[in-house]
């Protein structure tokens, strides 16, 4: 079955403990849901998927669900891959709907790093004591056997960047890029269309206008001083939501009116080395273009999470002629990183991004705490 993407929005995305640091994911997240239903009269929906990374637990779709007051039957499920829950959420919405099971679908993820809980180990478990803090509370979950640090994620975009001999300077130039297109794109409106203001809070703050290569070389190693990844080369985190309203090719038969805006190849998971997830988010789109018979010259616009600038100098050093169709608006480097949300924000860029290069084939691709990663690969719709 045919699976089309009729859709996608998101909210602003707000740094920690700014415009939408008092409110709840399930509640902004809430707000993207009503907006999708009200623009396209759409009462009804199959399924609802929501990815969510650090929440407070439970199942957050379900009570984002309720809070957009949509009909109680309809069934939610939260998705947690961690950095790459929405796209697993629009992996699970795209099978859903191609096995025939579901016709039409709301997925994406909601996050808010501002509202992030303390959590707490039992006495009983043998971590208890190995936390940072020595009272068994944490923020972060433990990723891989052996490595029980809060700093994880940052440990593998080093041991990446050491790796692969990739240096401070090239580190710095991508984040200067990505910060210099998404202010372009902010200054040109490229998104307006697509990011749905949520109270007071109608623009992205991410994206720097003062940031400069003086700045970023001021920028002080964060794991010791032979180090080569600083704050500016990393992503700050945000708080935001985005959401596609999934449908079928048969849901379409029905609603000649409807005019999507791609169509779903096929999407991907992948696991890779958890020490270096930094990794999964080109290995994921190897994978997935493998399995299509496709090339990367065979796509108009790549989108990937740029968590760490170490996953930009990756792409670039295997692709140097296709950086101009890669992350066009600027990435997670400047914009930032709602983690459970982050898959669905690239599929709302990727869609614009196509439409900047007249349409064709797009692919997002996102890595995931613990060594994984997950791919969408679409296609415009004529």
């Amino acid at each position: 079955m045919p699976v089309y993407v009729l859709d996608a929005l998101r909210t602003p995305l707000a740094a920690r403990n700014k415009e939408l640091s008092r409110m709840r994911p399930e509640e902004f997240g809430a707000r993207l849901l009503r907006c999708l239903c009200q623009r396209h009269d759409i009462r009804q929906v199959d399924g609802i998927l929501g990815g969510n990374a650090v929440g407070t637990g439970g199942n957050l779709a379900r009570l984002m669900a309720l809070t957009a007051g949509l009909p109680e039957e309809i069934p939610a499920c939260t998705v947690d891959t961690q950095c790459a829950s929405a796209a697993a959420a629009l992996s699970l919405g795209y099978a859903q709907i191609a096995s025939g099971l579901w016709d039409t679908c709301i997925a994406g993820g909601m996050e808010s790093i501002s509202l992030q809980p303390l959590r707490t180990y039992s006495p009983k478990d043998p971590r208890y004591r190995e936390t940072a803090r020595g009272d068994g509370s944490y923020y972060m979950a433990q990723f891989s056997p052996g490595e029980l640090s809060e700093k994880a994620m940052l440990q593998g975009a080093e041991r990446v960047a050491k790796s692969e001999g990739v240096s401070r300077r090239e580190l710095d130039r991508w984040a200067l890029l990505s910060h210099r297109r998404a202010l372009a794109a902010q200054e040109s409106k490229l998104l307006a269309d697509s990011v749905v203001p949520v109270g007071e809070c109608g623009r992205d703050d991410g994206p720097r206008p003062s940031i400069s290569e003086a700045l970023l070389e001021r920028m002080p190693p964060l794991l010791g001083p032979h180090g080569v990844t600083t704050a500016g080369n990393s992503c700050h985190t945000m708080d935001g939501a985005a959401f596609a309203l999934l449908v079928s090719g048969r849901w379409l038969e029905h609603h000649p009116g409807a005019a999507p805006k791609a169509q779903i190849l096929s999407a991907a998971s992948r696991g890779c080395n958890p020490l270096e997830s930094p990794r999964g988010a080109m290995e994921t789109a190897d994978f997935l273009l493998g399995r299509m018979g496709l090339s990367w010259e065979d796509l108009s616009a790549i989108e990937f999470n740029e968590a760490f600038a170490v996953i930009d100098v990756l792409f670039e050093r295997s692709h140097p002629h296709l950086t101009d169709r890669y992350n066009r608006l600027g990435g997670a480097l400047a914009y930032g990183h709602p983690y459970g949300a982050s898959g669905a924000v690239l599929l709302v860029h990727l869609l614009r991004s196509l439409d900047i290069a007249g349409g064709g084939k797009g692919l997002l691709s996102i890595a995931g705490a613990g060594g994984m990663g997950n791919a969408v690969l679409l296609e415009t719709c004529r």
